[in-house]
């Protein structure tokens, strides 16, 4: 019987710019960064930030941009 080997998992993470980035799911979250809630492997993780994350702007940018 071939031997498999898991595949990584990771986890999908925001910071307070709504910024996203994956980590690995078995580390603690970078300082700054927060769990979004998702998690899979890293290109079911990849699939979603490029799904929610349509606005690469950092929030700050846009807040300023809107308010001109």
């Amino acid at each position: 019987m071939p031997e498999t080997t898991a595949q990584p998992r990771f986890k999908v993470v925001l910071n307070d710019e709504e910024q996203y980035s994956i980590w690995p799911a078995d580390r603690d979250n970078p300082l700054g960064w927060r769990d979004e809630g998702v998690s899979g492997t890293r290109e079911e993780c990849l699939e979603h930030v490029e799904r929610v994350w349509t606005d690469l702007r950092p929030r700050s940018v846009r807040e300023r941009m809107a308010a001109r």
